[in-house]
């Protein structure tokens, strides 16, 4: 990055005497005019006035300008170069996604899986520097998207997420343990699931803490989102007339979503509204900024010179011109 700076930028000032000199010029101009009286000014109509004419004020505004760049040559200019060595270090990050028919509960708008998707698309937008991973579980698992950079096709899988996609259950285990094995060859120094369940796990072959144990292994921490109102909330149900919505309890089993967070350095976050989960992505958002070291390198150039040698050429062109071509105007 090229700027241009001053040495001594006070010395501008002087700069105001200019427009000052340049009223004094056109008043002493207008006060030295001479009257001339003649009888008829029929012979001077057809006249053409010289070229001189147009030129006479030339000299004045040289010496002027002249004077102008000197001023500025006297507050040094300087060209300062700028030079930035950035270097970055991203963090890997899966989303693991519960995405149980309980995901469809009506305490969110429009429901708990369609804000999980909008809320966090809108996180995986600002990870920039990062590679992110999209896993979904609900009674087993699957990985929708590898680690990844491209925002593009990432979000569009997001947006893909259906309801009973999967069979219906809740297997948290299963859905880190997925996430995990994405998350395990990276050689990556900051290595993040966050996991999203509102239910109790009832489902899956690995335990829920046998894969916290993993995770913490291989040096990954866990950010667990319970994500349901307190109490109860509307369900969807399925009738003989439909889907029809019932208020349900609200089971989550918070003690082990602490517990996974706890063991692998991680937190875990309560969400009980739109507002309350995007809150939460906000805070992962802030615990978890990638590593971005700038150095930078500063070279300064003199600049004066150039200044100074274009006020003499319009110094010696003022001299020239007042002596020769203009000498008698």
């Amino acid at each position: 990055m090229l700027l241009v700076v001053f040495a001594n930028p006070k010395l501008l000032y002087l700069l105001l005497i200019v427009p000052f000199i340049v009223l004094w010029y056109f008043y002493r101009l207008h006060k030295s005019k001479a009257p001339l009286s003649i009888s008829a000014s029929q012979p001077f109509e057809k006249a053409k006035p010289s070229f001189k004419v147009y030129l006479r004020h030339s000299p004045f505004v040289l010496r002027v300008t002249a004077m102008a760049l000197a001023i500025v040559a006297l507050a040094r200019p300087q060209s300062t170069t700028v030079l930035q060595n950035v270097t970055t270090e991203g963090i890997d990050i899966v989303l693991s996604i519960d995405v149980s028919g309980s995901m469809l509960a009506r305490d969110f708008k429009p429901d708990r899986l369609e804000a999980a998707k909008n809320l966090g698309i809108k996180f995986i937008s600002g990870r920039k520097n990062d590679r992110l991973g999209l896993v979904i579980f609900a009674g087993e698992s699957f990985t929708l998207c590898p680690l990844t950079t491209d925002r593009a096709t990432l979000i569009n899988q997001f947006r893909a997420i259906e309801p009973n996609i999967l069979e219906d259950g809740t297997a948290i285990g299963s859905g880190l343990a997925t996430a995990i094995s994405r998350l395990k060859d990276s050689k990556s120094k900051s290595k993040v699931v966050i996991l999203l369940t509102d239910g109790v796990n009832n489902r899956g072959e690995i335990a829920p803490m046998t894969a916290a144990e993993m995770a913490k292994t291989f040096g990954i921490r866990v950010y667990t989102i319970g994500v349901g109102t307190y109490g109860t909330a509307p369900y969807p149900v399925q009738t003989p007339f439909g889907t029809r919505y019932q208020d349900m309890k609200v089971e989550i089993d918070e003690a082990l979503l602490k517990d996974i967070a706890q063991m692998t350095g991680g937190e875990y976050y309560r969400a009980t509204n739109n507002k309350a989960l995007e809150e939460v992505y906000s805070k992962i958002d802030k615990l978890e900024k990638s590593k971005i070291e700038t150095n930078e390198y500063t070279k300064k150039e003199e600049l004066f010179r150039k200044w100074l040698f274009y006020a003499f050429v319009l110094l010696v062109a003022e001299f020239v011109l007042r002596r020769t071509y203009l000498l008698g105007i």
